[in-house]
Protein backbone atom coordinates (compact mmCIF):
# COMPACT_ATOMS: atom_id res chain seq x y z
CA UNK A 1 0.00 0.00 0.00
CA UNK A 2 1.42 3.37 -1.01
CA UNK A 3 2.28 5.97 1.61
CA UNK A 4 2.44 9.70 1.11
CA UNK A 5 4.06 12.44 3.17
CA UNK A 6 2.45 15.29 5.06
CA UNK A 7 4.38 18.47 5.75
CA UNK A 8 3.55 20.63 8.75
CA UNK A 9 4.74 24.22 8.91
CA UNK A 10 5.34 23.81 12.64
CA UNK A 11 4.81 21.27 15.40
CA UNK A 12 1.63 21.17 17.47
CA UNK A 13 2.19 22.59 20.93
CA UNK A 14 0.69 23.53 24.29
CA UNK A 15 2.28 26.80 25.37
CA UNK A 16 1.63 29.26 28.23
CA UNK A 17 0.24 32.74 27.54
CA UNK A 18 -1.02 35.71 29.56
CA UNK A 19 -4.60 34.42 29.45
CA UNK A 20 -3.84 30.72 29.89
CA UNK A 21 -2.30 27.83 28.01
CA UNK A 22 -2.78 27.79 24.23
CA UNK A 23 -3.24 24.43 22.49
CA UNK A 24 -2.19 24.96 18.86
CA UNK A 25 -2.71 22.04 16.47
CA UNK A 26 -0.59 22.22 13.34
CA UNK A 27 -2.81 21.49 10.36
CA UNK A 28 -2.37 20.10 6.87
CA UNK A 29 -4.60 19.87 3.84
CA UNK A 30 -3.27 18.37 0.61
CA UNK A 31 -5.54 20.50 -1.56
CA UNK A 32 -5.07 23.77 0.37
CA UNK A 33 -3.48 26.80 -1.30
CA UNK A 34 0.12 27.57 -0.46
CA UNK A 35 -0.87 30.63 1.58
CA UNK A 36 -3.83 31.58 3.68
CA UNK A 37 -4.88 28.13 4.87
CA UNK A 38 -7.86 28.65 7.14
CA UNK A 39 -7.90 28.60 10.89
CA UNK A 40 -10.95 26.48 11.60
CA UNK A 41 -11.50 27.30 15.27
CA UNK A 42 -9.99 29.42 18.00
CA UNK A 43 -11.21 29.90 21.53
CA UNK A 44 -11.33 28.36 24.97
CA UNK A 45 -12.21 24.94 26.35
CA UNK A 46 -14.90 25.22 29.02
CA UNK A 47 -13.55 22.14 30.80
CA UNK A 48 -9.96 21.95 29.64
CA UNK A 49 -9.08 19.12 32.04
CA UNK A 50 -11.85 16.86 30.71
CA UNK A 51 -11.06 17.72 27.09
CA UNK A 52 -7.39 17.00 27.76
CA UNK A 53 -8.31 13.60 29.23
CA UNK A 54 -10.24 12.82 26.05
CA UNK A 55 -7.37 13.90 23.80
CA UNK A 56 -4.92 11.95 25.92
CA UNK A 57 -7.05 8.82 25.49
CA UNK A 58 -7.17 9.48 21.75
CA UNK A 59 -3.37 9.67 21.77
CA UNK A 60 -3.28 6.41 23.70
CA UNK A 61 -5.34 4.77 20.95
CA UNK A 62 -3.16 6.00 18.08
CA UNK A 63 -0.02 4.90 19.93
CA UNK A 64 -1.36 1.38 20.46
CA UNK A 65 -0.84 -1.59 18.18
CA UNK A 66 -2.41 -4.99 18.72
CA UNK A 67 -0.76 -6.61 15.69
CA UNK A 68 3.06 -6.61 16.08
CA UNK A 69 3.96 -5.89 12.46
CA UNK A 70 1.67 -2.86 12.13
CA UNK A 71 3.29 0.49 11.33
CA UNK A 72 3.14 3.45 13.68
CA UNK A 73 0.44 6.01 12.89
CA UNK A 74 0.40 9.16 14.97
CA UNK A 75 -1.78 11.78 13.33
CA UNK A 76 -5.56 12.03 13.81
CA UNK A 77 -7.91 14.28 11.88
CA UNK A 78 -10.20 16.98 13.21
CA UNK A 79 -13.43 18.07 11.54
CA UNK A 80 -14.64 21.56 12.46
CA UNK A 81 -18.07 23.00 11.77
CA UNK A 82 -21.71 23.13 12.86
CA UNK A 83 -20.55 24.14 16.36
CA UNK A 84 -18.57 20.90 16.80
CA UNK A 85 -15.00 19.63 16.79
CA UNK A 86 -14.63 15.92 16.05
CA UNK A 87 -11.21 14.31 16.53
CA UNK A 88 -10.88 10.91 14.83
CA UNK A 89 -8.04 8.38 14.82
CA UNK A 90 -7.14 4.71 14.50
CA UNK A 91 -4.80 2.44 16.38
CA UNK A 92 -1.62 1.68 14.46
CA UNK A 93 -3.01 -1.75 13.58
CA UNK A 94 -6.20 -0.07 12.26
CA UNK A 95 -8.47 -2.39 14.27
CA UNK A 96 -9.56 0.26 16.82
CA UNK A 97 -11.31 3.50 15.87
CA UNK A 98 -11.66 6.38 18.33
CA UNK A 99 -13.48 9.70 18.15
CA UNK A 100 -13.65 12.59 20.61
CA UNK A 101 -16.55 14.99 20.03
CA UNK A 102 -16.45 18.45 21.57
CA UNK A 103 -19.90 20.00 21.22
CA UNK A 104 -21.07 23.60 21.67
CA UNK A 105 -21.25 23.18 25.46
CA UNK A 106 -17.55 22.25 25.54
CA UNK A 107 -16.30 25.19 23.46
CA UNK A 108 -16.09 28.93 24.05
CA UNK A 109 -14.79 30.45 20.84
CA UNK A 110 -15.49 31.03 17.16
CA UNK A 111 -15.49 28.89 14.04
CA UNK A 112 -13.65 30.79 11.31
CA UNK A 113 -14.00 28.08 8.68
CA UNK A 114 -15.47 24.62 8.18
CA UNK A 115 -13.51 21.58 7.09
CA UNK A 116 -11.37 18.59 8.00
CA UNK A 117 -7.63 18.54 8.44
CA UNK A 118 -4.92 16.16 9.50
CA UNK A 119 -3.22 17.39 12.69
CA UNK A 120 0.25 16.81 14.06
CA UNK A 121 -0.10 14.83 17.30
CA UNK A 122 3.50 14.89 18.51
CA UNK A 123 4.93 13.54 21.76
CA UNK A 124 5.64 16.89 23.50
CA UNK A 125 2.07 18.04 22.92
CA UNK A 126 0.67 14.73 24.22
CA UNK A 127 2.87 14.96 27.32
CA UNK A 128 1.72 18.53 27.95
CA UNK A 129 -1.95 17.51 27.69
CA UNK A 130 -1.37 14.88 30.35
CA UNK A 131 -0.24 17.65 32.74
CA UNK A 132 -3.26 19.95 32.34
CA UNK A 133 -4.70 20.67 35.80
CA UNK A 134 -8.42 20.70 36.65
CA UNK A 135 -8.72 24.49 36.92
CA UNK A 136 -6.21 25.36 34.23
CA UNK A 137 -7.52 27.52 31.33
CA UNK A 138 -6.58 26.31 27.86
CA UNK A 139 -7.22 28.09 24.56
CA UNK A 140 -7.62 25.92 21.48
CA UNK A 141 -6.55 26.96 17.98
CA UNK A 142 -6.99 24.46 15.14
CA UNK A 143 -4.78 25.39 12.21
CA UNK A 144 -3.22 28.82 11.61
CA UNK A 145 -4.64 31.91 9.94
CA UNK A 146 -1.48 32.40 7.94
CA UNK A 147 0.19 29.13 6.93
CA UNK A 148 2.86 28.70 4.29
CA UNK A 149 2.70 25.10 3.16
CA UNK A 150 5.64 25.46 0.81
CA UNK A 151 9.13 25.07 2.24
CA UNK A 152 10.69 28.43 3.15
CA UNK A 153 14.39 27.77 3.69
CA UNK A 154 15.78 29.25 6.82
CA UNK A 155 12.53 30.51 8.33
CA UNK A 156 10.08 27.54 8.44
CA UNK A 157 10.64 24.05 9.79
CA UNK A 158 8.71 21.24 8.13
CA UNK A 159 7.80 18.04 9.87
CA UNK A 160 7.10 15.18 7.47
CA UNK A 161 4.87 12.29 8.51
CA UNK A 162 4.22 9.23 6.37
CA UNK A 163 0.55 8.21 6.38
CA UNK A 164 -0.77 5.07 4.68
CA UNK A 165 -3.83 5.29 2.46
CA UNK A 166 -5.44 2.48 4.50
CA UNK A 167 -6.26 5.23 7.02
CA UNK A 168 -8.89 6.70 4.65
CA UNK A 169 -10.20 3.23 3.84
CA UNK A 170 -10.62 2.62 7.55
CA UNK A 171 -12.95 5.63 7.83
CA UNK A 172 -15.02 4.09 5.03
CA UNK A 173 -15.43 0.74 6.77
CA UNK A 174 -16.09 2.19 10.24
CA UNK A 175 -18.89 4.42 8.96
CA UNK A 176 -20.45 1.44 7.19
CA UNK A 177 -20.51 -0.55 10.40
CA UNK A 178 -21.64 2.31 12.67
CA UNK A 179 -24.60 3.10 10.39
CA UNK A 180 -25.97 -0.43 10.84
CA UNK A 181 -25.39 -0.81 14.58
CA UNK A 182 -28.11 -1.18 17.17
CA UNK A 183 -27.99 -0.12 20.81
CA UNK A 184 -27.61 -3.18 23.06
CA UNK A 185 -26.72 -1.99 26.57
CA UNK A 186 -26.77 1.20 28.65
CA UNK A 187 -24.42 1.24 31.65
CA UNK A 188 -24.11 3.82 34.41
CA UNK A 189 -20.79 5.14 35.73
CA UNK A 190 -20.35 2.35 38.28
CA UNK A 191 -21.13 -0.34 35.71
CA UNK A 192 -18.80 1.34 33.20
CA UNK A 193 -15.95 1.13 35.72
CA UNK A 194 -16.79 -2.52 36.37
CA UNK A 195 -16.58 -3.22 32.63
CA UNK A 196 -12.79 -3.22 32.47
CA UNK A 197 -12.52 -4.83 35.90
CA UNK A 198 -14.37 -7.82 34.45
CA UNK A 199 -11.89 -8.37 31.63
CA UNK A 200 -9.72 -11.51 31.86
CA UNK A 201 -6.06 -10.85 32.58
CA UNK A 202 -3.76 -10.47 29.58
CA UNK A 203 -4.71 -10.43 25.91
CA UNK A 204 -7.90 -12.28 25.02
CA UNK A 205 -7.10 -14.54 22.06
CA UNK A 206 -10.63 -15.66 21.27
CA UNK A 207 -13.90 -13.80 21.10
CA UNK A 208 -15.79 -12.88 24.26
CA UNK A 209 -19.39 -11.81 24.79
CA UNK A 210 -20.45 -8.92 26.99
CA UNK A 211 -23.53 -9.66 29.11
CA UNK A 212 -25.20 -8.35 32.24
CA UNK A 213 -25.21 -10.73 35.18
CA UNK A 214 -27.70 -9.08 37.44
CA UNK A 215 -26.56 -5.47 37.24
CA UNK A 216 -22.86 -6.21 36.70
CA UNK A 217 -21.31 -6.36 33.20
CA UNK A 218 -19.32 -9.54 32.57
CA UNK A 219 -17.42 -11.18 29.73
CA UNK A 220 -18.22 -14.81 28.94
CA UNK A 221 -16.95 -17.20 26.22
CA UNK A 222 -20.39 -18.24 24.95
CA UNK A 223 -23.09 -16.20 23.26
CA UNK A 224 -26.59 -15.83 24.66
CA UNK A 225 -29.66 -13.67 24.06
CA UNK A 226 -28.72 -10.01 24.22
CA UNK A 227 -24.97 -10.68 24.39
CA UNK A 228 -22.55 -8.39 22.52
CA UNK A 229 -19.71 -10.04 20.67
CA UNK A 230 -16.41 -8.30 21.47
CA UNK A 231 -13.37 -9.59 19.61
CA UNK A 232 -10.08 -8.75 21.31
CA UNK A 233 -11.86 -7.46 24.41
CA UNK A 234 -8.56 -6.48 26.05
CA UNK A 235 -8.53 -3.49 23.68
CA UNK A 236 -11.17 -1.92 25.95
CA UNK A 237 -8.41 -1.18 28.45
CA UNK A 238 -7.71 1.85 26.28
CA UNK A 239 -10.69 3.42 28.06
CA UNK A 240 -9.25 2.99 31.57
CA UNK A 241 -8.77 6.72 32.13
CA UNK A 242 -12.20 7.80 30.87
CA UNK A 243 -14.64 5.18 32.19
CA UNK A 244 -14.61 6.51 35.80
CA UNK A 245 -15.45 9.98 34.39
CA UNK A 246 -18.38 9.09 32.16
CA UNK A 247 -22.02 9.76 33.00
CA UNK A 248 -23.15 6.76 30.97
CA UNK A 249 -21.80 4.16 28.57
CA UNK A 250 -23.87 2.91 25.64
CA UNK A 251 -22.86 -0.27 23.86
CA UNK A 252 -23.70 -0.83 20.18
CA UNK A 253 -23.11 -3.74 17.82
CA UNK A 254 -23.89 -4.88 14.30
CA UNK A 255 -26.44 -7.68 13.91
CA UNK A 256 -23.78 -10.05 12.51
CA UNK A 257 -21.27 -9.30 15.28
CA UNK A 258 -18.65 -7.91 12.88
CA UNK A 259 -18.04 -4.74 14.91
CA UNK A 260 -18.97 -3.16 18.24
CA UNK A 261 -18.86 0.39 19.61
CA UNK A 262 -18.74 1.96 23.07
CA UNK A 263 -20.01 5.53 23.45
CA UNK A 264 -19.04 7.43 26.62
CA UNK A 265 -21.13 10.47 27.56
CA UNK A 266 -18.68 12.58 29.57
CA UNK A 267 -20.97 15.55 30.20
CA UNK A 268 -20.63 19.20 29.22
CA UNK A 269 -20.68 18.45 25.51
CA UNK A 270 -17.87 15.86 25.64
CA UNK A 271 -18.37 12.41 24.09
CA UNK A 272 -15.91 9.63 23.30
CA UNK A 273 -16.50 6.76 20.88
CA UNK A 274 -14.42 3.58 20.67
CA UNK A 275 -15.21 1.04 17.93
CA UNK A 276 -13.61 -2.41 17.70
CA UNK A 277 -13.22 -4.69 14.69
CA UNK A 278 -14.47 -8.26 15.02
CA UNK A 279 -10.99 -9.66 15.69
CA UNK A 280 -7.68 -8.25 16.87
CA UNK A 281 -5.92 -9.12 13.62
CA UNK A 282 -8.57 -7.49 11.44
CA UNK A 283 -7.98 -3.86 10.55
CA UNK A 284 -10.97 -1.79 9.47
CA UNK A 285 -9.13 -0.77 6.30
CA UNK A 286 -9.29 -4.32 4.92
CA UNK A 287 -12.96 -4.97 5.52
CA UNK A 288 -14.35 -3.90 2.13
CA UNK A 289 -17.86 -3.87 3.56
CA UNK A 290 -18.96 -1.11 1.18
CA UNK A 291 -17.22 -2.09 -2.06
CA UNK A 292 -20.42 -3.12 -3.77
CA UNK A 293 -21.75 0.43 -3.43
CA UNK A 294 -18.98 1.64 -5.76
CA UNK A 295 -19.87 -0.69 -8.64
CA UNK A 296 -22.15 1.91 -10.21
CA UNK A 297 -19.69 4.76 -10.70
CA UNK A 298 -20.94 8.31 -10.36
CA UNK A 299 -19.43 11.15 -12.39
CA UNK A 300 -16.43 12.57 -10.55
CA UNK A 301 -17.91 16.06 -10.81
CA UNK A 302 -20.91 14.94 -8.72
CA UNK A 303 -18.62 13.86 -5.90
CA UNK A 304 -16.48 16.99 -6.19
CA UNK A 305 -19.62 19.13 -6.18
CA UNK A 306 -20.94 17.49 -3.02
CA UNK A 307 -17.56 17.95 -1.37
CA UNK A 308 -17.77 21.71 -2.03
CA UNK A 309 -21.45 22.01 -1.10
CA UNK A 310 -21.47 20.48 2.38
CA UNK A 311 -19.73 21.87 5.44
CA UNK A 312 -17.83 19.86 8.01
CA UNK A 313 -20.05 18.10 10.60
CA UNK A 314 -23.17 19.18 8.73
CA UNK A 315 -25.98 16.64 9.02
CA UNK A 316 -26.51 14.73 5.78
CA UNK A 317 -30.11 13.58 5.42
CA UNK A 318 -30.52 11.80 2.04
CA UNK A 319 -34.33 12.15 1.93
CA UNK A 320 -34.28 15.85 2.80
CA UNK A 321 -31.48 16.48 0.29
CA UNK A 322 -33.56 14.84 -2.45
CA UNK A 323 -36.58 17.03 -1.67
CA UNK A 324 -34.58 20.26 -1.45
CA UNK A 325 -32.80 19.67 -4.76
CA UNK A 326 -35.64 17.99 -6.67
CA UNK A 327 -33.64 14.81 -7.21
CA UNK A 328 -34.91 11.29 -7.70
CA UNK A 329 -34.53 9.15 -4.55
CA UNK A 330 -32.48 6.61 -6.47
CA UNK A 331 -29.99 9.27 -7.55
CA UNK A 332 -29.51 10.49 -3.99
CA UNK A 333 -29.18 6.91 -2.73
CA UNK A 334 -26.33 6.38 -5.21
CA UNK A 335 -24.70 9.63 -4.14
CA UNK A 336 -25.03 8.77 -0.45
CA UNK A 337 -23.60 5.29 -1.03
CA UNK A 338 -20.63 6.69 -2.95
CA UNK A 339 -19.92 9.40 -0.38
CA UNK A 340 -20.08 6.81 2.41
CA UNK A 341 -17.82 4.37 0.59
CA UNK A 342 -15.25 7.13 0.05
CA UNK A 343 -15.11 8.16 3.71
CA UNK A 344 -16.77 11.54 3.13
CA UNK A 345 -19.62 10.67 5.49
CA UNK A 346 -19.27 9.75 9.13
CA UNK A 347 -22.01 8.43 11.39
CA UNK A 348 -23.10 9.65 14.81
CA UNK A 349 -24.60 6.80 16.86
CA UNK A 350 -26.25 8.94 19.53
CA UNK A 351 -28.13 11.18 17.09
CA UNK A 352 -28.49 8.40 14.49
CA UNK A 353 -27.49 10.51 11.49
CA UNK A 354 -24.67 10.95 8.98
CA UNK A 355 -22.32 13.90 9.22
CA UNK A 356 -20.13 15.26 6.46
CA UNK A 357 -16.35 15.42 6.58
CA UNK A 358 -14.32 17.11 3.89
CA UNK A 359 -11.19 14.98 3.86
CA UNK A 360 -7.90 16.89 3.50
CA UNK A 361 -6.89 15.04 0.31
CA UNK A 362 -7.22 15.72 -3.38
CA UNK A 363 -10.37 14.12 -4.76
CA UNK A 364 -8.52 11.95 -7.26
CA UNK A 365 -6.60 10.31 -4.42
CA UNK A 366 -9.81 9.29 -2.64
CA UNK A 367 -11.20 7.79 -5.85
CA UNK A 368 -8.26 5.37 -6.17
CA UNK A 369 -8.28 3.69 -2.77
CA UNK A 370 -10.00 0.37 -3.45
CA UNK A 371 -7.52 -2.16 -4.89
CA UNK A 372 -10.06 -4.99 -4.76
CA UNK A 373 -12.39 -3.05 -7.02
CA UNK A 374 -9.44 -2.00 -9.18
CA UNK A 375 -8.43 -5.66 -9.59
CA UNK A 376 -12.00 -6.57 -10.49
CA UNK A 377 -12.00 -3.98 -13.26
CA UNK A 378 -8.68 -5.37 -14.49
CA UNK A 379 -10.31 -8.78 -14.92
CA UNK A 380 -12.77 -7.21 -17.36
CA UNK A 381 -10.01 -6.01 -19.68
CA UNK A 382 -9.68 -9.51 -21.15
CA UNK A 383 -12.84 -10.56 -22.95
CA UNK A 384 -12.81 -14.18 -21.73
CA UNK A 385 -11.70 -13.78 -18.09
CA UNK A 386 -15.29 -13.39 -16.87
CA UNK A 387 -17.74 -15.81 -18.52
CA UNK A 388 -21.44 -16.35 -17.90
CA UNK A 389 -22.16 -20.08 -17.65
CA UNK A 390 -25.90 -19.79 -17.25
CA UNK A 391 -28.86 -18.41 -15.31
CA UNK A 392 -30.76 -20.78 -13.09
CA UNK A 393 -34.08 -20.71 -11.27
CA UNK A 394 -34.83 -17.52 -9.38
CA UNK A 395 -32.34 -15.53 -11.44
CA UNK A 396 -29.29 -17.13 -9.81
CA UNK A 397 -26.36 -16.76 -12.24
CA UNK A 398 -23.27 -18.96 -12.49
CA UNK A 399 -20.14 -17.15 -13.67
CA UNK A 400 -16.62 -18.44 -14.32
CA UNK A 401 -13.84 -15.99 -13.39
CA UNK A 402 -10.15 -16.56 -14.10
CA UNK A 403 -7.90 -16.69 -11.05
CA UNK A 404 -4.12 -16.86 -10.80
CA UNK A 405 -3.84 -20.58 -11.51
CA UNK A 406 -7.44 -21.76 -11.56
CA UNK A 407 -10.93 -20.76 -12.66
CA UNK A 408 -13.32 -19.76 -9.88
CA UNK A 409 -17.06 -20.37 -9.85
CA UNK A 410 -19.16 -17.40 -8.79
CA UNK A 411 -22.87 -17.52 -7.93
CA UNK A 412 -24.65 -14.19 -7.92
CA UNK A 413 -28.16 -12.82 -8.23
CA UNK A 414 -31.47 -14.10 -6.97
CA UNK A 415 -32.40 -13.89 -3.31
CA UNK A 416 -29.22 -15.52 -1.94
CA UNK A 417 -25.96 -13.67 -1.12
CA UNK A 418 -23.14 -13.97 -3.69
CA UNK A 419 -20.70 -16.86 -3.35
CA UNK A 420 -17.29 -17.69 -4.80
CA UNK A 421 -14.92 -20.67 -4.65
CA UNK A 422 -11.81 -18.52 -4.10
CA UNK A 423 -9.73 -18.67 -0.93
CA UNK A 424 -10.73 -15.13 0.14
CA UNK A 425 -14.43 -15.94 0.12
CA UNK A 426 -13.92 -19.37 1.69
CA UNK A 427 -12.04 -17.81 4.58
CA UNK A 428 -14.37 -14.86 5.16
CA UNK A 429 -17.77 -16.03 3.84
CA UNK A 430 -18.64 -12.54 2.63
CA UNK A 431 -18.19 -10.95 6.06
CA UNK A 432 -15.42 -8.64 4.85
CA UNK A 433 -17.03 -7.52 1.63
CA UNK A 434 -17.11 -9.21 -1.80
CA UNK A 435 -13.99 -10.68 -3.42
CA UNK A 436 -12.69 -9.32 -6.72
CA UNK A 437 -14.27 -12.25 -8.61
CA UNK A 438 -17.77 -11.45 -7.35
CA UNK A 439 -17.20 -7.77 -8.11
CA UNK A 440 -16.03 -8.62 -11.63
CA UNK A 441 -19.11 -10.77 -12.25
CA UNK A 442 -21.41 -8.01 -11.09
CA UNK A 443 -19.59 -5.42 -13.17
CA UNK A 444 -19.70 -7.54 -16.34
CA UNK A 445 -23.28 -8.72 -16.21
CA UNK A 446 -24.94 -5.99 -14.16
CA UNK A 447 -28.44 -6.73 -12.87
CA UNK A 448 -28.40 -10.10 -14.63
CA UNK A 449 -25.75 -11.16 -12.11
CA UNK A 450 -27.37 -9.58 -9.09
Amino acid sequence: MADFAYAYVQASSLTPSATGNVLSLAAYAEDAPARGAACFFRGGLRNSWLAARGLTTLAKVVASRFVPQSAALRDPIVTAGAGLLRFEAFSSCNGVYARLDLGPEALDGEFLASGTTNVDFNEPMVNALARVARTEPVLLRVGEQEIVLERAAGTVTERKVSLPERWIKGLTAVQGYLATMEERLILNRVQATQLVQGLPAGASRGELFLVLRGSRPSFVPLSSAGAVRVGGAHRLRLLDGLLPLCESLRVYATADGQASAFVLALGGGHEFVLALSAETNRGFSGEGNQLDTLLDELPAEWIAGANKLFRGNETFNPSLFALENDLAPGTVDRLCASLSAMGLLGFDLRSNHYFYRRLPFKMERILKLNPRLKNARALLEAADDVQLVGVGAGGRSEVRVRGTDVWHTVLVGGSEPPRCTCQWFTGNQGQRGPCKHILAAQLRFGTEAG
